[in-house]
């Protein structure tokens, strides 16, 4: 019985120092990161797809996962998957990030970012997240960026008014 209540223990333990590491943004400033990490303009999208994505995906928090039918998980701030972008030890991967899944559930997402950076360069692009399809595609996005002191570049797919 001692050896139940020591592995119990471990259990606990690690969800607590996991959820203590995880963080849920705030938009602005989430905003603030991504565009620190060069992805306003990065493959012609700009912060408010990053921004739209994200909330969709994961409402900012590092620390959440979705599981799918297929058996695969999604993971973090941009919910990755275990099929493809990372390697959870239960679903068989491509691991094309070369990184383990619960590395993107802490609140240093630069790792998050180098991720979501391949997924964008991959065929799907942006496409790759279906919430990005459906709720960010094609809108105007500068509603995510308002009030947040980001100086966004011009976007080159439309005239200067």
């Amino acid at each position: 019985i001692m050896l139940a209540w020591g592995t119990v223990l471990v259990i606990w333990a690690t969800l607590i120092v996991a959820s203590v590491d995880a963080k849920i943004y705030e938009r602005c400033e989430l905003a603030k990161k991504l565009e620190k990490a060069g992805l306003d303009g990065y493959r012609g999208y700009e912060i408010g797809d990053w921004l739209c994505m994200a909330h969709y995906e994961s409402g900012f928090d590092t620390s959440f996962v979705d599981h799918n039918p297929d058996g695969s998980s999604e993971y973090g701030i941009f919910q990755l998957n275990s099929a493809w972008w990372c390697d959870n030890g239960v679903t068989p991967t491509q691991n094309l990030c070369h990184m383990d899944c619960h590395d993107l559930l802490n609140r240093h997402i630069l790792d998050d970012i180098v991720c979501a950076k391949r997924v964008v360069n991959a065929p799907g692009s942006m496409r790759a997240w279906d919430s990005w399809t459906r709720h960010c595609s094609g809108h105007d996005l500068s509603e995510w960026l308002k009030g947040c002191e980001i100086y966004v570049k011009a976007d080159p797919r439309k005239p200067e008014s």
